[in-house]
């Protein structure tokens, strides 16, 4: 199998690695690296008959196309999408520079300006091992954030014992105003989960945008996930050069905790307590702003 007739014939990559068709290398948490009959690469995920999320892969796979499209941070081109793998085109990891960092910040304000129809996507989404409610909303960034965002998270991680009463009853205030808080834009293409390990620092001296839940939404929140988890390198240097192509609202830095609150909640939601400190700083920070 070479990298034409995988295009061509995607349905058929399941038997071709049942059979040991393709050389399959494994790299640790279903991720594989395949190599086709012309040397060709393809980076994949897969989950075991069954397990992988109804409708998980075909999300993923319509972010990544939905933000190449754009034609301005460099994403892996999706080469079979199926209901248990996804294959995309491998990129080779590297270091990350200064230069790369410059031109990312710069291709990330045009990507977030290239738009989006209205908040959330055409497909249904998923962020990790989680449905993301991706209903389209040509409302107020705002409410939508408040009500498909905060709080589906927040509910799913009250059940689960994640967060205390007064956690939720903080969170709450600011779900009954967030207006108070919020900078309105148009709706941005964003990746939607771009913490720092969903960066890729490329070896063609590029940053790469991988594993999206993309959708329309408010490009402060990007930025302000890409500081989380203790940040990617040259973030400063990332933001000098985004703000230079598209200059942020006033005050933006103020907000990073607001933004930041969406993915916290997605962390306890699906991974328990141990998030739970960050949620309840992030929304103390929040309310004192």
């Amino acid at each position: 199998m070479d990298l034409a007739y995988l295009r061509a014939h995607p349905e058929h990559l399941p038997t071709f690695l049942l059979h040991q068709r393709i050389r399959e290398t494994p790299v640790g948490g279903g991720v594989s690296r395949l190599t086709l009959d012309d040397g060709t690469s393809l980076f994949a995920k897969s989950r075991p008959s069954g397990s992988a999320p109804d409708g998980m892969f075909a999300a993923e796979a319509a972010g990544l196309a939905w933000l190449r499209a754009s034609g301005t941070v460099p994403v892996p081109e999706v080469v079979a999408a199926l209901p248990g793998m996804l294959a995309t085109e491998w990129v080779q990891p590297g270091e990350p520079t200064r230069q790369a960092a410059e031109e990312f910040g710069r291709s990330l304000a045009l990507l977030h300006r290239s738009g989006a129809d209205s908040f959330g996507a055409p497909w249904p989404g998923y962020i990790g091992p989680l449905p993301l409610d991706n209903t389209p909303d040509t409302g107020t960034w705002a409410s939508w954030f408040a009500t498909r965002r905060l709080l589906p998270y927040l509910r799913t991680s009250a059940d689960r014992g994640s967060l205390s009463e007064s956690d939720v009853t903080l969170v709450e205030r600011i779900l009954k105003t967030l207006e108070e808080y919020a900078v309105s834009e148009p709706p941005a293409r964003i990746h939607g989960d771009l913490w720092p390990g969903n960066l890729l620092w490329a070896a063609d001296g590029r940053a790469w945008l991988v594993d999206p839940a993309a959708h329309g939404g408010h490009r402060e929140t990007d930025l302000a996930t890409l500081s989380l988890f203790g940040g990617v390198p040259f973030l400063d240097v990332i933001l000098a050069a985004y703000d230079a192509e598209w200059p942020l609202a006033e005050g933006w830095r103020a907000r990073v905790p607001l933004h930041q609150l969406h993915l916290l909640l997605v962390h306890t939601a699906a991974f328990g307590d141990t998030y739970q400190p960050a949620v309840r700083a992030a929304a103390t920070a929040v309310l004192r702003a």
